[in-house]
């Protein structure tokens, strides 16, 4: 996240701590900010494990989140990545940002925190699309990084797209097509693939041109030249999407 943003949350921590002490204390958890703005990860994952395994503070979300954040902080520090507690940190923030995400259903703290979810979606769309393009082997893999996804910010449409692709390829047929009226739901209710954030975006045009080359390699031609035309509006100016696009019309 950019250290602005976390400024700007300090100091909304510390406004609704003045207004509402007692409420501030139960949800915003000033302390595990201030650890996460002055880069103390270890010690913030610590902490915030403690209130998790705490009866008084295990439903509460934002334990869960600042846990997620660290661990994808420390995911990218090469002190972290050298030890054995952290060597799957990237794995584990996704993991903690599902069980984030199950706490706050209602979505009270996920807008304050655009910067971060579209660094864990670049993160886990980059891991899951190398995956699932490195074909059968990695094809489970891929899964769970985009079962992943859909989990922590269901709203997102590609990951849907790329959950149901993967599980094509690993004969998961039903699931599939689940996925797929998931990954519609997500489209419509976004209103459009143009109205979506940069993280997103991109994503969508790699999972629309893979989307047409399954239909493609099944002989549905038709259905991949539909693909290509979700994404005409949004992405025909970006050369690598003109090229698939050109090859299936």
């Amino acid at each position: 996240m950019k250290k602005s943003t976390l400024t700007n949350l300090l100091s909304v921590a510390v406004f609704v701590g003045v207004a509402f002490p007692a409420q501030a204390q139960q949800k915003q958890y000033d302390d595990l900010l201030v650890k996460y703005v002055d880069e103390k990860y270890e010690e913030c994952v610590t902490k915030a494990e403690r209130y998790t395994e705490n009866d008084n503070t295990k439903k509460d979300a934002l334990p869960y989140l600042y846990m997620s954040m660290c661990l994808y902080e420390m995911s990218k520090i090469p002190k972290y990545q050298a030890m054995e507690d952290y060597k799957k940190a990237d794995r584990d923030a996704l993991k903690y940002a599902e069980k984030y995400r199950k706490k706050d259903k209602d979505k009270e703290f996920f807008g304050n925190y655009e910067d971060f979810w579209a660094e864990l979606n670049t993160m886990a769309q980059e891991s899951g699309l190398n995956e699932y393009e490195s074909g059968v082997k990695g094809m489970s893999k891929a899964r769970r990084f985009f079962d992943s996804m859909t989990s922590y910010y269901p709203e997102n449409p590609g990951p849907w797209l790329m959950l149901a692709l993967c599980e094509y390829n690993t004969n998961l047929v039903k699931d599939g097509d689940e996925s797929i009226k998931k990954y519609q739901a997500a489209l419509d209710a976004a209103g459009s693939i143009s109205s979506l954030p940069e993280d997103q975006k991109k994503l969508m045009k790699s999972a629309l041109i893979h989307y047409a080359e399954y239909l493609d390699g099944k002989g549905d031609k038709s259905g991949a030249r539909a693909a290509m035309e979700k994404g005409k509006d949004a992405f025909m100016d970006d050369p690598e999407f003109k090229g698939a696009y050109g090859s299936f019309h």
